[in-house]
């Protein structure tokens, strides 16, 4: 009887300690997480709020209707609104390889691999910012506060975004954001997407911890009320806003044809947009929603639905004018040097489960209880002239941030604390 007693004596310590582990993660969450609804009221003066001050060693043109109409320079300072399960950290690895190539200055978060999202971006935020201090690239997730970011570019920057389905993009977010919105856990069924579409107000608490991943996200990250009502005119004022903003806003669903566009308008070479698929899930683990089921979901997301048809318009205006043919042979070129790219990079030349990932340096980050992201395994043996570009288009987000110098500290201790519970 000895034994077991001892075995129940360390299953309640283990419990205590679990119960006092969980508290203290919870209050570090506290303090390195910010609130979601952080106002746009700021205190900074006058001097914390200085423009960004560009030498006037490199002036730049205004940004033509056509990159490519006449003769042109390469682009070199973007801003790009990351926003959410959209492809954006493969357009995210693109602009740090450019970056990284030319020797240009990120905008990076400071102890985050984010701007403190939910909260509004301010630049403050910025890894060693100063008030007058200029940057080329800006680009990590944030909330979106157009005047905070104008302040770090020069007054040419090109501003870029991506949009998907909303419905799909809702479908993405519920399975990887899913777990850490606790109205979820009331969901009971197999299909928790399912059923919490069925009624979706019966769960949905719009001041809920996380709530902000689950309704309208497209809006949200672009710095709007995503819980605005329909009908209000502002929700057109603000896709407008969008568009007077932003020079490009790619298609997750035409990303080869958003690439030719984006390389089109920053005057880049073929090379610049190559890219690997990142940060997508495994087939098991990416459900098609039913025909029912879209439409509720494009129903629940009504104002990302909106603003994406406004911009799924746009955007083919843009093809058009572009070359229906032009677009066809850019969009094929592309693929064939991507293809060649994976013949010469990706051992077994597809993406794998993170369980056969060899090489810690690779793997993604993952949803919290789910390895569902696949990774890749670069070649053993690369010629020189492609090792280098190999590794940067393989290197998921977070270790390519630490490769260029980032401090993570609140990222790399959250993942110590996931990898040591196994979460």
């Amino acid at each position: 009887m000895l034994l077991p007693q001892k075995r129940w004596e360390s299953m309640a310590k283990g419990l205590v300690l679990g119960a006092l582990f969980t508290s203290f993660l919870l209050l570090l969450y506290s303090y390195a997480v910010p609130p979601l609804h952080g106002g746009l009221a700021s205190t900074r003066t006058p001097e914390d709020a200085a423009p960004c001050s560009p030498a006037p060693s490199e002036p730049e043109a205004a940004i033509p209707a056509n990159g490519s109409a006449g003769s042109c320079q390469p682009r070199r300072d973007i801003v790009f609104m990351k926003t959410h399960k959209t492809a954006s950290s493969t357009l995210l690895n693109i602009l740090f390889r450019f970056g990284q190539k030319h020797g240009l200055k990120f905008a990076f978060p400071n102890g985050r691999n984010d701007f403190d999202y939910p909260a509004f971006f301010a630049r403050s935020l910025v890894q060693d910012y100063r008030p007058g201090a200029c940057f080329n690239i800006i680009c990590n997730h944030m909330r979106f506060h157009y005047d905070e970011v104008r302040g770090l570019v020069p007054p040419n920057a090109t501003f870029i975004t991506v949009l998907r389905d909303p419905a799909r993009l809702f479908e993405s977010s519920f399975h990887y954001f899913g777990s850490v919105v606790p109205f979820t856990w009331k969901l009971s069924s197999q299909d928790k997407l399912a059923e919490f579409l069925q009624d979706p107000d019966r769960y949905y608490d719009p001041n809920g911890y996380n709530a902000h991943y689950l309704r309208n996200l497209l809006f949200f990250d672009l710095g709007y009320d995503s819980s605005l009502d329909p009908g209000s005119p502002q929700v057109q004022e603000h896709i407008l806003e969008v568009e007077r903003r932003f020079h490009l806003v790619l298609l997750q669903e035409y990303f080869d044809e958003s690439l030719v566009l984006l390389k089109d308008l920053l005057c880049w070479e073929l090379e610049d947009v190559l890219y690997f698929k990142l940060n997508a899930r495994r087939a098991s683990a990416v459900p098609r929603l039913s025909g029912e089921l879209y439409r509720r979901a494009t129903d629940w997301n009504v104002l990302d639905a909106r603003l994406y048809r406004h911009f799924n318009t746009s955007f083919w205006r843009k093809v058009e004018a572009f070359g229906r043919e032009r677009m066809a042979r850019e969009v094929a070129a592309l693929r064939r040097a991507n293809e060649r790219m994976r013949r010469i990079c990706i051992d077994g030349g597809h993406a794998v489960d993170a369980a056969a990932i060899q090489d810690s340096a690779m793997q993604p980050w993952q949803p919290l209880g789910a390895k569902s992201i696949l990774g890749y395994n670069l070649k053993k043996s690369i010629g020189q002239r492609h090792a280098q570009l190999c590794r940067r288009m393989l290197t998921p987000e977070i270790q390519y941030l630490m490769d260029l110098g980032v401090n993570l500290w609140v990222t790399k201790l959250w993942k110590f604390i996931r990898d040591f519970l196994q979460w």
